[in-house]
């Protein structure tokens, strides 16, 4: 694994626990983590359940002993870490969004596509994918249960620099993150929106916020221009037909991680909310109008996605559950011979979706996809 901080850790855990929770056809081993600081790595490793520390993640690709590379470094990085993992030969999965640029993203999903061709497997980490209520909205709408689907709203809220004194920090750096809000969370909202409705986004129109233009720096003090937007707004419509809007903020004060979706359709309609991560809200269309209304389903039973590998009916499962699922997929996935998912394409695919966001921005106009 490359990178040992909050995504490190999300991953680490399920690395460690995957083959505990899921039969799995081989058990992940835990070789090697790098970092940058000789000290803090040794202190993740040893905290995490890594066998060994280094501090050059080419040390890790060069190595026979190991098959999988696990990118959970910041996004400037990963295209250059990916594509020489994927040339080495070793399978490779990666933190979102994707890359920084269209360009990059493009790179990564071509990389992938001739790793392919020789049985080498990549796979972005929208692990958001892999909550068992979200999994289950997607069953109903695949399978016909909600009807034709008309619209479907998409919001991922937080507010952790709504305080304007916050420092700066790398995520507010175009150079190192991209883009702000919009990458950072909306590439969540616009992979669940495709994949839930089994759509892509085709055309849309956006706007981005700057709120705060410059923040002091952890070091100095010293104001730091903040070059990636705060808030985006996004009018969408998908490839058959159906409309829908994504927000992303990190300055909504109150709502720490608020990532949510509803959708309606002909014959009914589906809510969830990852602050309520395990109820699905139901609503059925051809029930009786005199009690007709929003039912709860609580997602624990052993019929639902994943749960038939985790607790009882009714004991509820939380954010690192969800890193287990996907690391169970891409273990399963591997040793099938089959493309885990989303593939580096389907997130090439959420680059490009971005990419139009950003020129929707500077235009004023309508982009297509």
């Amino acid at each position: 694994m490359v990178g040992h901080a909050f995504m490190g850790a999300a991953h680490s855990h399920a690395w460690r626990n995957a083959a505990r929770v899921f039969d799995l056809p081989l058990e992940p081993r835990m070789v090697a983590v790098a970092g940058t600081s000789p000290e803090r790595t040794a202190a993740a490793a040893q905290r995490l359940g890594w066998s060994e520390a280094v501090t050059d993640w080419r040390e890790l690709i060069e190595r026979d002993d190991i098959d999988v590379i696990d990118i959970c470094t910041p996004s400037d990085t990963h295209r250059e870490i990916a594509v020489a993992a994927l040339a080495a030969g070793k399978h490779v999965l990666c933190e979102k969004p994707l890359a920084n640029s269209l360009a990059e993203a493009d790179e990564m999903a071509e990389a992938a596509r001739k790793a392919a061709e020789l049985g080498i497997w990549a796979s972005c980490g929208f692990t958001y994918r892999r909550q068992p209520a979200v999994a289950l909205a997607r069953q109903l709408i695949q399978d016909g249960s909600l009807g034709t689907i008309r619209h479907v709203r998409v919001t991922y809220l937080q507010d952790w620099l709504s305080n304007e004194k916050a420092e700066h920090s790398w995520r507010l750096d175009a150079s190192r993150s991209g883009s702000g809000a919009l990458g950072d969370l909306g590439a969540h909202a616009i992979d669940l929106a495709q994949w839930v409705l089994g759509e892509k986004i085709t055309t849309l129109s956006a706007r981005t916020r700057i709120f705060v233009d410059a923040r002091p720096s952890a070091g100095s003090g010293n104001l730091e221009p903040v070059t990636v937007d705060d808030a985006a707004f996004v009018l969408a419509e998908f490839s058959d037909g159906v409309i829908g809007t994504i927000e992303a903020s990190r300055y909504a004060l109150g709502r720490k991680n608020a990532f949510g979706f509803e959708i309606n359709g002909s014959n009914g309609s589906v809510a969830w909310e990852f602050e309520r991560n395990n109820e699905l809200q139901r609503y059925d269309g051809g029930a009786d109008p005199r009690s007709a209304g929003f039912t709860r389903v609580l997602v624990t039973e052993p019929s639902h996605p994943y749960l038939q590998n985790w607790w009882p009916a009714g004991h509820t499962l939380g954010y690192d559950h969800a890193f287990v699922n996907q690391a169970a997929d891409f273990v399963t996935s591997i040793c099938a011979g089959l493309q885990p998912t989303p593939s580096f394409a389907d997130a090439a695919y959420v680059q490009r979706v971005l990419s139009a966001v950003q020129l929707s921005e500077n235009s004023h106009q309508w982009q297509a996809v």
